[in-house]
């Protein structure tokens, strides 16, 4: 078991790369060939509502990232809604219309109760238990003695274990039996899981601990990985990981994700249902509605003026700009430009330079 310990998600990718770099073997998948952890390796975040990454070489995409979170959140599984902010999600999907293991649908609905609303009771009412766990894989329907070729979304992060510290942090510990480390473990994941443990937190009544991610089988695809190898001497200098980082630098902010428990769950289904004239009690929908309305903008009309107005409408703190707004404002200039260091696409393929017309999600 190798461990890794950063204090965020923008330290988290490098080690990553580091250590495949340094212990990977090359192995082959159906989707080509990886270079995978020998042993299963445990990720250690502080500071898990840091959870916005910002390298330019890898490019990730945050306005899929936020908006497939809440997407889970709302334990939604239809394809159409995510589509929206990445249309490659459609080739998950077996017949068009949903996805058969979306995580927030596993979380809320697929078992025949919220197993949401059960750990906040239970962690409410038993502080100290050990019980609360929330399952994603289903034997029944993912575990058959050959693999399912008519099935292409099976579950890939399967357990969750929630607690409570000795502090009276909420923590989580996520059980993944196959990651990829570029746009998995230190990309979607990492949004995913920080975002339910937040929520999770914020019904419980108590504060954010770490977050542990155990990857079985943490892997990378050699093509996408050599484009990024880059960031693996930022994992050698840590002076260099903590320069180059907007939190440690202070430049940027989080916002909470609940500000009022007892409203956040209705509002959050008038923000996926797109009702954005609603005035919402949580601040955060409020953000995520601009971020919303700027991606469609551009991703319609390629209009970066319209995109770039709305964002602005997120108001700063002082000099510190909300983390989501900033890295938006980067991934769109980068467009904008028409260099692109590596693109969302789905491990298929990737490039260094668009045309600034092209559609990238």
């Amino acid at each position: 078991m190798h461990i890794i310990k950063v204090r965020n998600v923008q330290g988290a990718l490098p080690e990553m790369l580091r250590h495949l770099d340094l212990e990977g073997v090359r192995d082959e998948s159906r989707y080509g060939n990886v270079i995978v952890a020998p042993t299963p390796v445990t990720t250690v975040y502080a500071r898990p509502w840091e959870r916005v990454i910002f390298w330019a070489k890898r490019d990730a995409n945050p306005f899929f990232h936020l908006m497939e979170a809440l997407y889970l959140l709302a334990g939604r599984r239809d394809v159409e809604w995510l589509a929206r902010y990445n249309s490659r999600m459609r080739e998950f999907s077996d017949d068009g219309k949903t996805f058969h293991g979306s995580y927030g649908y596993r979380w809320r609905h697929h078992f025949g109760f919220d197993q949401l609303e059960h750990v906040v009771t239970l962690l409410q009412r038993k502080p100290r238990s050990r019980r609360a766990v929330i399952q994603i894989w289903d034997c029944e329907v993912d575990l058959y003695d050959d693999e399912r070729p008519d099935k292409r979304d099976l579950p890939c992060n399967n357990l969750l274990f929630v607690w409570r510290d000795v502090r009276d942090k909420l923590c989580m510990t996520v059980c993944c039996r196959s990651n990829d480390a570029i746009w998995g473990a230190a990309g979607t994941n990492a949004v995913q899981f920080s975002i339910l443990q937040e929520y999770l937190a914020a019904k419980i009544g108590v504060g954010i601990g770490p977050l542990y991610q155990i990857s079985n089988n943490l892997h990378a695809y050699l093509d996408i990985f050599e484009k990024n190898k880059p960031l693996i001497d930022e994992a050698a200098d840590p002076f260099r990981t903590v320069s180059s980082c907007p939190y440690t630098r202070d430049e940027v902010y989080s916002q909470p994700l609940v500000t009022d428990a007892e409203t956040f769950d209705e509002e959050l289904k008038i923000f996926i249902e797109g009702v954005y004239s609603y005035v919402f009690e949580n601040p955060f929908f409020e953000m995520a509605k601009w971020i919303s309305m700027s991606y469609d903008v551009w991703k319609h009309s390629k209009n970066y003026e319209a995109a770039y107005k709305y964002l602005a409408q997120i108001q700063d703190d002082g000099e510190k700009v909300l983390d989501w707004k900033r890295a938006c404002i980067e991934w769109l200039r980068r467009r904008e430009c028409g260099v692109v260091d590596l693109t969302e696409k789905d491990g298929a393929r990737s490039q260094v330079r668009i045309k600034m017309e092209e559609e990238n999600g």
